[in-house]
């Protein structure tokens, strides 16, 4: 009866969007929010009532391990090592998951402090206002569709090897269309709209389904270690371990960033937490030291199997065990990958739903977007929203480019995480001095600039230093003053990042830096979505939001 329902909610809002229901309304119903003085733009908005939530009885261990562990080393890991870092590949991966491991420092910081739905939105709000907070909330969106659209192609990759076939042999090519655009997906497209399915069933039934398959999936990780090192071949480390130099590690390292983003979604999922101020430090830096541990073995066991220039870019997991020798383990692999991929898909699409449901509370985006499905309790128009954007990408889109714009949309939220979290534990309106606040704002446009000037340089200088005898010093020196002549206005209650301003401007300039070795192509696309967010903005969520807030106050 429950998927019955969940199929019956999912026709029904197909239907009203068909019917042109969907409006942007401005003032379509009200929503739950507090005003605080005490610091930036301080507007966050609350969960909504018990009655309009999803169930709160959600177990949190298996998104955990599903989103933050889940399809990431299967996606990309084949293109990074045979085309951008070959076996330094594990150097790529643990790079970029130090930076990821920095940023969830910050993360579990506002998570604990703020258990809220909204994940980074809400964190945003309450510290840089609702502008920077929209901004971002449209990059989280916009990643949230990309990273999905990359894990739906990468199924239709291992599901080809399922079958005995090439990796690109059920996609179909469109020679009319511009390259890179032109291998057509179907195939992602309907795995896509099966997880919708699954994302508007329940909360609980979708995390209890996350938690036993994610065993499952954590014992094929398992698998590919103890068996693929069976067939490891040192002389694939030992000849060329490098083949690209150091660029070639960073621009796989931005790349590879893919496979750490699930833990901005588990912070989605914090209004879902009975004790966050314990379950959340461990679930999110836990599970983020565990699989920097994992990746970087599964690259590692990768590389060895097979010559990073052989190493296919599409489904090279289960590729590798079959040019072993080890055709039997290609299905378990392949398997072991669809599993793992088809339960991101689904956590995924918990994610996004969340973060478009909070967005929708305070009218930035359609309110429509923040109703509850009565049958459910799950936001399904969210849900059918998101996997429609999902889907149109996924069905035209290679990887390389998604991969690049992912990595982009990631990196500068977790720069903007990590700068409100500095301004959280400095600036508190009506206690901070105005000679804090301006020494506050100084240091922290210095510890930007310098972070900007060095991966511009790192960018333009062909493997020069002496830009970094420059910049270096000035990130240095702004974040020792920040340290010494702004006194901390407000400290953690439950939990709090250790050696602030420290963590936190080392995770800026780390982000910073990495975002230095992706293509112009991918930041001028990603500047055209910047573009079209702050039209909408301008015209439609500044206006929608004051409404929404100026009815919140006289009621």
């Amino acid at each position: 009866m429950a998927v019955e329902a969940a199929v019956v909610a999912v026709v029904e809002v197909v239907v009203e969007v068909a019917m042109g229901s969907i409006k942007f309304a401005y003032a379509a119903k009200k929503i739950s929010c507090r005003r605080s003085h005490s610091r930036i733009g301080e507007t966050m908005c609350m969960p909504l009532p018990a009655s309009k939530q999803g169930s709160r009885t959600a177990s949190w261990h298996g998104h955990w391990t599903a989103m933050i562990m889940g399809a990431g080393i299967f996606v990309l890991t084949g293109e990074a090592a045979r085309d951008l870092a070959g076996p330094a590949v594990v150097i790529s991966y643990l790079i970029s998951g130090v930076s990821a491991l920095l940023s969830v420092l910050c993360y579990t910081e506002f998570a604990v402090e703020l258990p809220v739905a909204g994940g980074s939105f809400a964190y945003l709000r309450v510290e840089l206002g609702d502008f920077m907070a929209y901004i971002a909330a449209g990059n989280i969106l916009f990643e949230y569709i990309i990273a999905g659209a990359s894990v739906a192609r990468s199924w239709t990759s291992y599901f080809a090897t399922l079958c005995n076939h090439s990796p690109n042999d059920f996609r179909i090519y469109a020679h009319s269309l511009a390259e890179n655009y032109n291998q057509l997906d179907p195939i992602a497209v309907f795995v896509s709209f099966v997880a919708c399915v699954g994302a508007a069933w329940s909360i609980k039934a979708s995390s209890r389904f996350n938690s036993i398959t994610s065993i499952i999936h954590l014992v094929v990780l398992v698998f590919i270690l103890v068996a693929g090192l069976t067939k490891a071949n040192t002389s694939n480390f030992t000849t060329d371990f490098t083949p690209f130099g150091l660029h070639g590690i960073l621009k796989a390292s931005a790349v590879l960033f893919f496979a750490y983003v699930g833990f901005d979604g588990v912070a989605t999922l914090g209004e879902e937490t009975k004790n966050p101020g314990r379950d959340i430090p461990i679930g999110l830096i836990g599970s983020m030291v565990i699989t920097i541990v994992t990746y970087c073995g599964l690259a590692a066991t990768l590389c060895l199997m097979q010559p990073y220039s052989q190493i296919d870019p599409d489904a090279s997991f289960s590729v590798a065990f079959q040019a072993a020798g080890m055709n039997w383990a290609k299905f378990i692999v392949a398997l072991g990958a669809l599993k793992g991929m088809s339960t991101v898909l689904l956590a995924n699409l918990l994610g996004q739903a969340r973060y478009f449901t909070h967005i929708g509370r305070t009218h930035m985006a359609p309110p429509i977007l923040a109703r509850i499905n009565a049958k459910t309790g799950t936001p399904v128009t969210a849900t059918i929203i998101m996997t429609v954007a999902n889907s149109l990408v996924a069905f035209f889109t290679s990887l390389d480019v998604l991969a690049n714009l992912l990595s982009i949309s990631t990196l500068f939220i977790f720069s903007l995480v990590a700068l409100a979290l500095i301004v959280r534990r400095y600036y508190v309106t009506g206690e901070t001095s105005a000679t804090d606040r301006n020494k506050l704002v100084g240091f922290l446009t210095l510890i930007v600039g310098a972070s900007i000037a060095a991966a511009v340089y790192w960018v333009l200088s062909n493997g020069g230093w002496v830009g970094y005898v420059v910049t270096v010093p000035i990130w240095f020196f702004a974040t020792l003053g920040l340290q010494l002549t702004v006194k901390q206005a407000k400290n953690p209650k439950l939990w709090g990042v250790p050696l602030v301003p420290w963590l936190p401007s080392i995770s800026i300039a780390f982000n910073i830096f990495i975002l230095g070795s992706i293509d112009g192509e991918s930041f001028i696309r990603f500047s055209i979505w910047t573009l079209v967010l702050l039209v909408y903005y301008i015209f439609v969520a500044l206006h929608a939001s004051y409404d929404a807030a100026k009815e919140t106050e006289y009621s």
